[in-house]
């Protein structure tokens, strides 16, 4: 086997019958060196030069999302890996496995955040020269997609080890797990995002924005994706006109439903968003409006709330001889980030810490802006 080699990456795709999920996520590793002899037997059928290149398995199961991260932190761990291995003639299969409960390296151990998905990944690669590693990565484009499901004595094994059923276990490449994850984001109308996911894991130094099927627009730069503030006013200008006041509400709060969804799923990409320019560290942002004004007492925070969503925003104002005077709007990304938001927003502009209920988001007089009733200001 050449010193130099190339890797092709791939994977497992282990879908479990409804309502069946797996036990654990890792293998140890007798039992990924038993997965692996399976695997290549089924490579075999398939890729007939697989016999002059090495099978690497990882014996762990992961969600999409721990998969496609910038770098491809998982194939990169098994190739590093296995560059430090034995390159002796005979070992065309090399696998990591768990031992006493752990994996070799903190990329190869799934997250159990993402331990109720419905389908689990196992990662593997082909590395050969990078005459034969361009051959095999040809052909596995082209074979897996008709021939890739696993064989019977493959499948069988990976359900006596986990003591579940499956539904389906085939073969795919990094390129039809691409694939396969934008098919999913486009059918949860998140098309926008994945272009940008896309970009950060292929072309890392390109620069892209899209908007998304609500209007915001995402741009993404030197390894982070930027969004701007999620204001009421500027959502109003550039799409909220021709509606009455509780339509252009509701509209602006499906808004921040997706930015939310769109945080986590970058968290879950390893992706920093950006929001306003800065990337919230405690999942929350914060638009500032103004100063306080010393005369009109101690702040209040306030929060406007949508169905379904809970708090979408939280206010800060003073009452004033002419209504409320706003100084800030702070917007949690999860509803876990709403407390550390009220904290900090107490902090900062000395407002009380108790959090006034709206009930609903409330809009000035010409419902263009976020706004807190007078009455409520003074409580």
């Amino acid at each position: 086997m050449s010193t130099e080699t190339v890797a092709c990456p791939a994977v497992l795709a282990l879908e479990f019958m409804p309502g069946e999920a797996p036990p654990r996520l890792t293998f140890d590793r007798d039992q990924a060196d038993a997965l692996a002899a399976h695997i290549a037997e089924d490579l075999r059928a398939v890729l007939p030069e697989i016999a002059q290149a090495r099978l690497v398995l990882g014996g762990a199961m992961f969600d999409a999302v721990e998969l496609l991260r910038p770098g491809f932190p998982v194939w990169a761990s098994l190739d590093a890996l296995a560059a430090r291995a034995p390159r002796a003639d005979e070992a065309h299969v090399l696998t990591f496995g768990a031992h006493d409960g752990r994996m070799p390296t903190a990329a190869l151990t799934p997250d159990p955040a993402y331990a109720e998905a419905p389908m689990r990944y196992l990662p593997w690669s082909l590395q050969a020269s990078p005459e034969l590693a361009q051959r095999l990565g040809e052909a596995m484009e082209t074979e897996l997609i008709g021939q890739g499901q696993a064989g019977e004595r493959t499948s069988d094994l990976v359900m006596r080890l986990l003591g579940v059923r499956l539904e389906h276990a085939r073969y795919l490449t990094r390129h039809d797990l691409l694939a396969v994850t934008c098919v999913q984001y486009e059918h949860a109308s998140l098309a926008a995002l994945w272009e940008l996911i896309e970009i950060a894991l292929l072309s890392p130094s390109q620069r892209h924005a899209a908007m998304s099927a609500r209007g915001i627009t995402y741009a993404y730069a030197d390894g982070a994706i930027a969004a701007e503030l999620p204001s009421f006013e500027r959502w109003y200008a550039a799409a909220g006109q021709g509606v009455d006041a509780d339509e252009r509400a509701h509209a602006w709060a499906g808004t921040l439903f997706e930015l939310r969804q769109s945080a986590a799923l970058l968290a879950a990409h390893r992706l920093p968003l950006r929001i306003g320019g800065e990337v919230p560290r405690d999942g929350y942002a914060i638009e500032p409006l103004a100063a306080a004004r010393p005369e009109l007492g101690t702040p209040t925070l306030h929060a406007h709330e949508a169905p379904g969503l809970g708090v979408v925003a939280v206010s800060v104002a003073q009452a004033a001889p002419d209504g409320a005077h706003l100084l800030a709007h702070g917007y949690p990304l999860t509803r876990a980030a709403l407390g550390a938001l009220c904290e900090t927003l107490a902090l900062r502009y000395r407002a009380a810490p108790h959090l006034q209920r709206l009930g609903r988001i409330v809009l000035d007089a010409d419902a263009r802006a976020l706004a807190v009733p007078a009455t409520a200001a003074t409580h």
